[in-house]
Parts: structure tokens; C-alpha cells; sequence
């Protein structure tokens, strides 16, 4: 009989220890509605998964025209059969009873259904009218990070060179902007050096700001079952909070929220004076190493330990184990890329790996981890603030090569600087610069800082705002026009994760009632508002997912991320997703970049020429020639600075937002499937148990979090952290509240953005969710009140040992073969 197992009390599931450089065992999860078997499956369609970015593998179960279930792809090498909680439960969203299936105008103040012919004319017409008054520049595009590239790249070409807006960017600003800039600062362009499957070779992982174990679970099955193998890697740990990460880390380094550049430059420093550097490797391969060794030559433990609150001892016992290492494995994301200097201190994570040589070999490298699904694609086909295929806005000889691809001319592709970012774009509608933004698969009014502003901006009578998506979202409610999408399993197209494996994911059922795929909309709004090239032939010529995926790699050849050795039928039948970049020198794909020197960084191929570290000016093509003639790595050193929102008398605390395991983004889909709902239904507060005992709390008091712009309430959880620092889940919102989209008429709010700044990196322009300062007071005690069940998630809760987990019951059973 096959194991059975309650994947929300046990989440990452069973373990299938193996020995370092060994493949990873299979094992196959697999659940399906209640009551059916895999015999009663009527047909099996391949996709990956949609609630995260590790891109799990999988195949939809079929059975009389509705989705009654998943299973993992042995064969795939990114998951090898294995799936999540969302990868398992997140699918009964498509089910849910309040999906959008008919297109919604707004008709005196009230949303009202209508037919897409007229849902369609509102939009063609607001938008000619407003290129005719106004310009290009009056209508903006902020999109998601799950949409798939057929849709983003078909979404670049209607902005870029449709209308001619550089007001172009999705909600990946607010995730992974870092990753892309960390990675162009230094090598010259995006794309991860690394593979997930380098966790098979590492003899040392480390972890910076990466929550693992919660935001790509399946990863950390891998190393779990590497840890469980003969020869386990050592891990680094840098989080403020005893994660399950941190549980398992042969050191954990909890510094003070805003400080890991200072925690970055040290380890450095260490890794200078000892003199662990691969010398031969920064000759070969490296400029700027005389530069960082004397940014870092006074950046000493005992230094860092004044600024982040780490013991100096603990910081040298890190550098050594970094040191030591054979094969080292660094991975980053939002503890860093939401963060004070964020760009800065990613950055240096890149340096460390330089500095050792562990670059281009099986187990050595860095992942500049993405947090969505699709992420990758958004900035790969200049969805967000690049120019598709990882062209380089400021040479003009990569803007005439994509007119050439697009048929334009050059300078109908808006090209005189960057395009613009989100808080950028959103700061425009404020003022009436930006007349309609086009808002799709995405939603700001829970997911971007300062809330009670975001909701002014999207109220404005004189923005015409068009939502796109599967719910009533709380950003839906606020539109002029709502446009009923597809998701998947009711469309086709390919989506690519953070190691660059592309899956593609075909249609199982059909959409509920009118809604429509996401493509499907935007050719239509192609059409009718009729773009020609020059030629005159229409600009966006391609009908469906396919051709607009042919149409993409004639787009990207030649480009880093060169998809022209792949093809829908390629990925259809191929057992597992191929790696990028894919063509006639590399068919299967490359599993690694960079094996054989920095292949993107010369001036006249790469994508970027570099910032200044500090105030995010872009240092141009002069500049960069003259510091990198040959096109190698660039060692960029950067200096801590003190943080601009410091705690006070007002508020003595600092705030950091994060995930929990169950959820994903604002929780559209997640609250939507009854397992994960149930594992965290509400929004909750945690605190140190010295914090909590110092403000006279107890676990399950109501607490308000408040700060400079806003505030909310939830129960306390009393778990192992940071003393100072409190922490709050950002995913809740107000879709299943009685007010729908905000705070009720109280002002009580339970959304973590009430209180964000409106603040960004000076380079990558992503918020800087984690950086407020903040105070918390009790609002009622507990008083017999249960507080929201610690689960396995985030923190392990204090207290006594035999506190039960939370399970799914038997509706959270999942195999695993």
C-alpha cells in the first residue's frame, strides 16, 4: 500500500537520504480529490508548479473536464516527483465558487456585467483617447509574476512598441528586482550561474535571507535529504528568526534587520586576511579586486558585531566555514532583496563566491533566487524594467537590433532611460501623469507598501484602471473595467523557473464561463486598437501560445537566454524542463553558466553598465569600457550605511515582513483551497519571548503593530527570533472581510502593508519591505482565546515540546511513492 501522509502537518513530506554527487531518489506525491484513485483519472496533462518559483514538475489529473488532482514528474530534474503543500492543494482554486466569468464595467459608481465586446471598446476607447490628448506616456502596464512568457512577451511588444509607453513593470519589482540587478552589476547580465541541482555536489550551502524550507519547499527537500545522507553539506544561515533553516545550520547568524552589508563586508574581510582566495580565478576571470579588498580591509567581525548585534565570534566562525569550503553553494533572497542596501549587500554575495572561485562547477555558484513562478520570464521578455531578451536600453546598437527583430523603428521603443519601476509607476497615477494603468494578474492594493496611499491612488476619478485577473480582488473592486482570466490548467504556454528550466504547461479544461486566457486578451486588445510595423503588417502577428512562442525565439537568438533550440512540442515530449540558454551548440540546454569564463559581460554584449552602488546612477558606457575592457566579472565594492527609518522612543521595534508555507502573494488562490486556508487562516504577530515579556504579553494576545503610516492587528505568537525585531506575515488582505478592500470603518487593518514606507533600493528599485520601525501594544488578552495553532511553518514556537501541529485531517493526505 501506498504511504499516506499529511503534507500540512508534515509539509516536505518523508526523506530519501543520498550521498553528495549521487542523483537524488524519486518519489512521487500525488493527491487527488476525495475518493478517487489514479485509475479513475481519465487524462494526465503536464504543467509545473504555479505558487512559487522552484518550478516543480507535474502533471494534472483529468476527469470529466474538471481538475480533480495532481502528482509529481519522476523524471524531471528540478523536483524528481516530489510537490509542495500549494503544489498539492493550491489547484481547488480554479473551482472556487466567486472565480470571475463575466467582464464588469463600472456604471455609476457600481461594478456591472457586461459582454467582452463592450468590456473591450471601454478599454480601446480610453486608450485612443488618451494617446490622442495625451500622449504615450498617460497609460501605464503593471502586471504579475505568474502570467507565462507567450503573454508577457505578446505584453512587452503592445507597451514597448504598441503604444510606446516605457511605463512598463510587474509586481516582480517587488520580489526579485534585486536578483536581476545583483546579477547585471556583476556579471554584466541576469540569468543564475547556478542549478538547483548544484545542492547534489555542495559541501557547504549558504542560505542569505532565504527562507527555504517556506518559500521553495521542495529545494529544501533536497537538501533535507542531503543532510540526511552520509556526507551532509554544512549550512549558513542568515535570518533573524530560528526558521527550520536555521534549526538545521551548522551556523546561524540572526544580525539586525538593515545591517547585512556590514555582515557581508566582514566576511569578507575574513575571507581576504586569510587569504581564501582563489587568486589564479580573479586574475583569469575578475576586475576590481583591489578596490573591494580595500573597501573591506577595515569592515572587521568586531566591527560588524557593533552594527548587527552578531557576536564577532560567531561572525569567524561563519567566515571559516565559507572558508573551508570545497564546494560552495550561496543562495539569496528577500531577508536581502527587501532590505536596507539591498542591491549592495546581494551583491556582495556574488563577490564572496568570486573571491573564492566557486563559480561554473557542479555544487559551486550563486542562485539569486527568484520568489513567483514566472518571474524570470517577466524580466526575460522586458515585461518589467529591461528590454526583452536582456538588451541593453542605453546601446543603441541593442535597440536597433530589437526594432529590427519587431519591425519598428528604433525610436518608437521608448529608450531614453530605464523603464519606469512600480513605485515610479504609481507615484505618476498619483500625480495624473499616468491617465490608465492596465493592472493584470497581480494585486497592489494588499502587495505594495503604504496602503491607505495605493487605495487613494487606484480611487482617483480621473484614472481609468483596467484589472485583469480571476477574482474580485481587492484591487478589482477599485477598477473601471475587470477582465475575467484564465489560469492554469485552462490555457497553454511555458513558464520558466530560477534555474532557468523551461516546463510547459498545457490547457486540461476549459475556463469557467466567459473568462478568457490572458493572451487571448491582450491579442484581442492588439487587434482593435490595429499596431502595424512599418511595413504596415501587424505588429503583434502571432494567433496563439505556439507561434507567440516562435515568435519570442527569434526575439532571444542570440541573447543569453537563447530559447531557439526549443519548441512547445520539444517541451511536450521531453521528460523533463530543459535549462537556458537552449540552441544548435547547446540542444539539451545548459545546466550551469559561466563554466568557461564570464560569457556577458563584455561593453558591447552586455546588459547593463553598472550603478553606483550608493545612489543607483547608472555609470555608463565610458565608465564601464574603461573599467571592464574585456569583459570579465566586476568585484563591486559598497559601504554600509545607517538606516533611514531607525527605531525611536515612538517606535522601539523593527518590523520585517515575510511568508508563510501555505500562502502565496496576497493569498488569491491559497485562501482559496481549503487545506491551506486552514493551516493559516489569519494574520498573526511574532514576537521573542524576552520581547513578549518585556511588553507583558502572552501567546494569543490581540496585538496592534503600529508604525509611521499605518497599523494592524493579530494574535501573538511568542516564537525564537531576534529581540527588537518583531515580524508579520504580508500576505492577508480584505477580499473575506466585510469591507472588501481596506481596513474596517474602525481602522483596523490586517494587512502588513498598512505599515510599510514607501522607500526602495537606490539601484533595483524594490521596496524595502523590512526595514520599519514600529512599536506593538495589546489590544484584549487572550483570555481562554486560542491564538492561531503554531504549524511548521516559519519559527519554531517556545514552549513545551508536545504543542500538537497543525494538520489537514484526511483531506490533507497526500501519497508519496
Amino acid at each position: 500500500m501506498e504511504p499516506v501522509v499529511d503534507r500540512i502537518a508534515q509539509p516536505w513530506g518523508g526523506r530519501t537520504p543520498y550521498r553528495r554527487a549521487d542523483a537524488w531518489p524519486t518519489r512521487v506525491d500525488t493527491f487527488l480529490a476525495d475518493g478517487l484513485a489514479p485509475r479513475d483519472v481519465e487524462r494526465w496533462v503536464p504543467t509545473a508548479s504555479l505558487l512559487h518559483s522552484n518550478g516543480d514538475a507535474m502533471d494534472i489529473a483529468v476527469r470529466g473536464g474538471r481538475i480533480v488532482g495532481v502528482r509529481g514528474r519522476a523524471e524531471d530534474r528540478v523536483n524528481r516527483g516530489r510537490l509542495g503543500p500549494k503544489d498539492l492543494f493550491g489547484w481547488q482554486a480554479n473551482h472556487a465558487a466567486d472565480r470571475l466569468t463575466t467582464p464588469l464595467v463600472r456604471e455609476n459608481g457600481r461594478l456591472v456585467e457586461t459582454d467582452w465586446n463592450t468590456a473591450m471598446n471601454r478599454v480601446t476607447a480610453r486608450s485612443k483617447e488618451l494617446l490622442g490628448q495625451h500622449g504615450p506616456e498617460a497609460i501605464g502596464f503593471y502586471t504579475s509574476g505568474q502570467l507565462f512568457l507567450e503573454e508577457y512577451y505578446t505584453l512587452a511588444v503592445i507597451a514597448r512598441a504598441g503604444i510606446s509607453t516605457p511605463h512598463i513593470d510587474g509586481n516582480t519589482r517587488l520580489c526579485t528586482a534585486t536578483a536581476a540587478e545583483a546579477l547585471k552589476q556583476t556579471f554584466g547580465c541576469d540569468g543564475q550561474p547556478a542549478s538547483c541541482t548544484d545542492v547534489d555536489h555542495a559541501d557547504t550551502i549558504g542560505l542569505f535571507g532565504h527562507n527555504v524550507a517556506e518559500t521553495q519547499p521542495v529545494l529544501w527537500m533536497r537538501i533535507l535529504d542531503r543532510l540526511d545522507g552520509a556526507d551532509p553539506p554544512r549550512l549558513l544561515c542568515v535570518d533573524p528568526r530560528r526558521t527550520k533553516v536555521a534549526e538545521h545550520a551548522t551556523v546561524h547568524l540572526a544580525p539586525r534587520l538593515g545591517t547585512n552589508l556590514a555582515l557581508m563586508n566582514a566576511l569578507l574581510h575574513e575571507t581576504v586576511r586569510t587569504g581564501r582566495t582563489d587568486h589564479d580565478f580573479l586574475a583569469a576571470h575578475t576586475v576590481g579586486f583591489d578596490r573591494l579588498a580595500a573597501q573591506v580591509a577595515d569592515c572587521t567581525p568586531a566591527r560588524a558585531a557593533r552594527i548587527c548585534d552578531v557576536p564577532a565570534a560567531r561572525i569567524e566562525e561563519a567566515a571559516e566555514l565559507l572558508g573551508r569550503a570545497d564546494r560552495l553553494l550561496c543562495t539569496v533572497l528577500q531577508g536581502f532583496y527587501q532590505s536596507h542596501q539591498a542591491t549592495a549587500a546581494a551583491v556582495q554575495v556574488n563577490n564572496l563566491a568570486l573571491l573564492r572561485g566557486m563559480l561554473g562547477r557542479p555544487g559551486c555558484g550563486v542562485l539569486q533566487m527568484n520568489g513567483q513562478p514566472t518571474a524570470q520570464n517577466t524580466r526575460e521578455c522586458g515585461a518589467n524594467g529591461d528590454l526583452p531578451g536582456f538588451r541593453n536600453w542605453a546601446n543603441e546598437r541593442h535597440v536597433a537590433d530589437l526594432a529590427k527583430v519587431w519591425n519598428v523603428e528604433p525610436d518608437r521603443i521608448p529608450h531614453d532611460g530605464p523603464s519606469t519601476h512600480a513605485m515610479e509607476i504609481f507615484r505618476l497615477a498619483e500625480q495624473g501623469d499616468i491617465r490608465m494603468l492596465w493592472i493584470s494578474a497581480t494585486n497592489p492594493a494588499v502587495s505594495l507598501p503604504e496602503l491607505a496611499r495605493i487605495r487613494a491612488v487606484l480611487r482617483q476619478e480621473r484614472l481609468f484602471t483596467v484589472v485583469q485577473d480571476l477574482f474580485l480582488t481587492e484591487t478589482a473592486q477599485l477598477a473601471d473595467v475587470v477582465l475575467p482570466a484564465a489560469t492554469w490548467g485552462e490555457k497553454t504556454g511555458t513558464f520558466t523557473n530560477a534555474d532557468r528550466t523551461v516546463h510547459l504547461s498545457d490547457k486540461a479544461v476549459e475556463p469557467p464561463g466567459r473568462a478568457r486566457a490572458d493572451l487571448d486578451i491582450l491579442l484581442d486588445y492588439a487587434r482593435r486598437m490595429d499596431f502595424r510595423d512599418q511595413a504596415g503588417h501587424p505588429l503583434v502577428h502571432w494567433h496563439d501560445a505556439a507561434s507567440a512562442f516562435e515568435a519570442w525565439k527569434r526575439c532571444s537568438a542570440g541573447r543569453p537566454c537563447d530559447y531557439t533550440g526549443l519548441s512547445h512540442t520539444l517541451l511536450r515530449t521531453a521528460p523533463s524542463g530543459i535549462q537556458w540558454p537552449c540552441h544548435d551548440r547547446a540542444p539539451g540546454g545548459t545546466e550551469r553558466l559561466y563554466t568557461d569564463g564570464i560569457t556577458w559581460a563584455d561593453p558591447d554584449t552586455c546588459e547593463s553598465y553598472g550603478k553606483d552602488l550608493a545612489t543607483g546612477e547608472p555609470e555608463g558606457e565610458d565608465a564601464y569600457r574603461a573599467l571592464n575592457p574585456d569583459g570579465k566579472a566586476v568585484l563591486r565594492p559598497a559601504a554600509f550605511e545607517p538606516l533611514p527609518e531607525d527605531t525611536s522612543e515612538d517606535f522601539p521595534m523593527q518590523l520585517t515582513t515575510g511568508r508563510t508555507l501555505y500562502h502565496f502573494h496576497t493569498r488569491t488562490k491559497t485562501a482559496r483551497a481549503p487545506q491551506l486556508d486552514g493551516a493559516a487562516p489569519e494574520v498573526w504577530v511574532e514576537l521573542s519571548p524576552a520581547e513578549a515579556a518585556a511588553h507583558g504579553l502572552a501567546e494569543g494576545d490581540l496585538v496592534q503593530v503600529a508604525t509611521a503610516r499605518g497599523s494592524l492587528r493579530g494574535r501573538l505568537r511568542v516564537t525564537a527570533m531576534r529581540d527588537g525585531t518583531v515580524f508579520v506575515p504580508f500576505h492577508y488582505g480584505y477580499f473575506d472581510t466585510a469591507a472588501g478592500t481596506g481596513p474596517a470603518d474602525d481602522g483596523t487593518g490586517r494587512a502588513a502593508n498598512e505599515t510599510t514606507p514607501t522607500r526602495w533600493d537606490p539601484c533595483s528599485k524594490q521596496p524595502l519591505y523590512k526595514t520599519a520601525a514600529a512599536r506593538v501594544t495589546l489590544i484584549e488578552p487572550a483570555h481562554g482565546a486560542v491564538a492561531p495553532a503554531p504549524t511548521t511553518t516559519a519559527s519554531a514556537p517556545v514552549g513545551p515540546a508536545d504543542v500538537p501541529a497543525t494538520t489537514g485531517g484526511p483531506a490533507a493526505r497526500a501519497t508519496q511513492v
